[in-house]
């Protein structure tokens, strides 16, 4: 017997198991998966994240950030954050740092999978574990959102998906870029050890290549340069949740549902989500999180989901463009998701 069960050892899940100890909370984290856990992923932190980090005692090394830059080859646009820089981090780096700390804790971490759930009014079983309570942070296809009956279908059409590569090439700007093309999006965030991450958002089956191919300015940029991992993908980034509480089981980051990959929100927004559970749990008023999970995602649902319906239509080519022409509107929204 466990006071939380935290089902997923990604950064998230991590995070969660470091707050609950922090609350005084006895923790066992279950996770098939041997790290350092990779993942494509953009890997910019905001401003917004690292004092969640800081307050976990977490200061994972990595590249600052200055800001972000809109561009579609024709048009670019630039807002510098006001509160601070951000921080480009390897995603296996922040995964090292997480897990360091959450076993000098005390969390304890077992390689298991979850595949069905069972709950009594005092406590909550899976993977041969009883809990008082658990945080589900097992990513976009969360088993246990389908367990416990909070997922809900996404529509086909809104389906995007992720690549990523990183490359051996010195970062030419502090800020993270955002390339618009005719394929999709491409990202790219500069790295510690002389390294930039390209990820790109696009529909299913697009090739990366071609992707960064379609930004002729961002292609001279790496032309040549060594690849400096693997490629991969995630994906379909849109999923939903019918609520994120469902009796002693709360939902975290991805898994209590994920609009898309656009604004760069996912970690901020996971390490929120985790300081809020653990805050309801330790209350004994886990009804407060699902209060507290629309307030801290509200921003985010708003602004990303907009941009994504736009992303993914007709006005694509219309983003830069109508950010160029409305810097003020653009750095607004920029800082609401950056804080």
């Amino acid at each position: 017997m466990t006071d939380v069960l935290v089902v997923g050892g990604g950064p998230v899940g991590l995070a969660a198991a470091i707050e609950a100890r922090l609350a005084g909370l006895s923790v066992v984290v279950v996770e098939p998966r041997e790290g350092p856990i990779d993942k494509a992923c953009g890997e910019g932190l905001m401003p917004g994240a690292l004092p969640l980090l800081d307050r976990l005692g977490v200061s994972p090394r990595g590249f600052p950030l200055r800001g972000v830059t809109y561009t579609d080859g024709r048009r670019s646009v630039s807002h510098s954050f006001e509160g601070g820089y951000g921080l480009g981090v390897r995603r296996t780096t922040l995964h090292s740092a997480l897990h360091d700390r959450a076993v000098s804790l005390g969390v304890a971490i077992e390689a298991r999978r979850v595949e069905s759930v069972e709950q009594t009014s005092s406590s909550v079983t899976a993977a041969g574990i009883t809990a008082s309570w658990m945080l589900a942070a097992d990513g976009l296809h969360s088993t246990v959102a389908q367990a416990v009956g909070l997922h809900r279908p996404t529509p086909r059409a809104r389906r995007r998906y992720g690549l990523r590569r990183h490359f051996r090439v010195e970062p030419w700007s502090d800020n993270i870029e955002v390339h618009f093309t005719r394929l999709g999006e491409v990202y790219v965030t500069p790295t510690a050890d002389g390294m930039v991450g390209l990820a790109v958002l696009a529909r299913r089956h697009t090739d990366f290549e071609a992707a960064v191919a379609a930004s002729p300015s961002l292609a001279a940029r790496v032309v040549g340069a060594e690849p400096a991992s693997e490629l991969r993908g995630a994906g379909p980034f849109r999923q939903r949740t019918r609520g994120r509480v469902a009796g002693r089981v709360l939902l975290v980051g991805d898994a209590s549902g994920y609009v898309d990959a656009i604004t760069g929100e996912g970690l901020r927004l996971g390490l929120d989500q985790a300081r809020a559970a653990v805050a309801a749990i330790a209350a004994g008023r886990p009804g407060e999180y699902e209060r507290e999970w629309l307030r801290v995602t509200r921003d985010f649902r708003v602004l990303t989901g907009g941009l994504a319906l736009a992303a993914s239509s007709t006005l694509h080519g219309a983003i830069v463009p109508l950010a160029a022409r409305l810097p003020g509107v653009f750095g607004r929204a920029v800082e609401s998701l950056a804080r």
